[in-house]
């Protein structure tokens, strides 16, 4: 979620909270509520509700169509003009990658996942390990399971995605959020998309004083006031090129910003303010032991986790029984086998909810891989669905080997 450098939070938004304003129209109730806000919102949150909102939106579009980041799923103003059409595959695909993660991350992954596989069709023909293998790297890995089994049920409905919020709802891994997105963008339907960048633009624009854990409700009343009949899928992504590139978290550039005339946290000279937060607690330090075996030629000891739970369906060296609630072991007493385990150094890698230690060692061996476990050759790690943690580890125990290497 500037959007190439902050997160897009849609793992919060996609969890139901604002589940109640996507069936698409503002209901009397919400835009009342978005207009009585002053409670929550400074004097110039009247200025939406009143039917300023329109103005807002035409400078937004105006200011987009001169400055859109141009993105490899996105079609331009120009092209949407023309008579360009988004491909909702595409619409879709690129929306899913970029939950919980960076546009510049998400860029090179969907080239190549386009490459691979152009059309649903194609992705649902996939092997589910060769889209674990092509996902490792970008995180938060049941979203590739999901795309996975959404790609599969959309092929054998026919490889078209349905155009409503309410229906892609029904679809694997698709919640609030990328139901919004996809029907805005890929369908020109009037959808509230409201991302982190969203909630950051409309905090400032009305100084909703509210923390944004409660806030969220009274975020998306006023984002349906501002959507327009025509074009909803541009200003939804204009919202979001604003909140990536202008109205940063830090330092916002409100100068440049086509609305600086209607913000009220412009006005009030404390745009940094908003979004309100409450304080956020500790993550829990949790500790385990993880077991790089590598036999003469190089190869490296590997399994494969379940396919349920943290980090399912990827592919691991041994390690101890750590989870988010419980340490595992820490020493070499709990390797997979006995050998000449040495420490080779400890990493650090921060999940969602927990931070994890994991103290390496390493062994040499000629023996057959345990039950359940496989050899993966030096020139074959790079390929394997190793999560970011997995290769923290190998790395600290052979440094280079989870780089691409030439085959011999």
């Amino acid at each position: 979620m500037a959007l190439h450098d902050q997160t897009r939070k849609t793992a919060s938004r996609d969890s139901g909270r604002a589940a109640s304003g996507e069936s698409g129209k503002a209901a009397s109730g919400d835009s009342s509520k978005a207009a009585s806000g002053s409670s929550k919102a400074a004097s110039g949150s009247s200025k939406a509700a009143s039917g300023d909102s329109g103005h807002i939106t035409s400078r937004l579009l105006a200011w987009y169509d001169a400055h859109h980041r141009d993105l490899p799923w996105r079609i331009a103003p120009r092209e949407l003009a023309s008579g360009m059409r988004p491909d909702p595959y595409l619409v879709w695909l690129s929306e899913v990658m970029l939950q919980q993660t960076t546009v510049e991350a998400v860029k090179s992954y969907f080239r190549a996942f386009v490459q691979k596989w152009p059309d649903v069709e194609a992705l649902a023909a996939a092997q589910a390990e060769d889209v674990m293998k092509a996902w490792a790297g970008l995180g938060y890995y049941s979203r590739a399971r999901n795309l996975k089994a959404c790609a599969d049920l959309v092929a054998r409905q026919g490889g078209r995605f349905p155009d409503t919020q309410t229906a892609l709802r029904e679809l694997p891994g698709i919640g609030a959020y990328t139901a919004a997105a996809i029907a805005a963008i890929a369908f020109d339907q009037p959808a509230a998309v409201v991302d982190g960048n969203v909630e950051r633009v409309v905090s400032r624009l009305f100084s909703i004083a509210t923390p944004l854990s409660e806030a969220k409700g009274d975020i998306r009343a006023y984002v349906e006031l501002m959507v327009p009949a025509t074009r909803p899928g541009d200003f939804a992504q204009a919202m979001m090129d604003l909140g990536a590139t202008i109205c940063t978290p830090r330092r916002p550039r409100c100068m440049l910003c086509p609305l600086r005339e209607d913000c009220s946290a412009t006005v009030s000279s404390d745009p940094e303010r908003f979004p309100v937060r409450l304080p956020k607690g500790e993550k829990p330090l949790r500790r385990g032991a993880a077991f790089v075996a590598v036999r003469d030629d190089g190869a490296i000891l590997l399994r494969k986790r379940a396919d349920k739970g943290l980090l399912g369906g990827m592919t691991e060296v041994p390690t101890t029984g750590w989870t988010a609630r419980i340490d595992g072991a820490t020493t070499d007493a709990a390797a997979p086998f006995p050998g000449n385990w040495r420490p080779t150094g400890r990493i650090g890698h921060v999940f969602t909810h927990f931070a994890l230690e994991l103290d390496v060692f390493k062994a040499m061996t000629d023996g057959a891989a345990p039950a359940g476990h496989f050899w993966s050759l030096a020139h074959e790690i790079s390929g394997e669905a190793l999560p970011t943690v997995m290769k923290k580890v190998i790395e600290a125990a052979i440094p280079g080997a989870t780089k691409k290497q030439r085959a011999h």
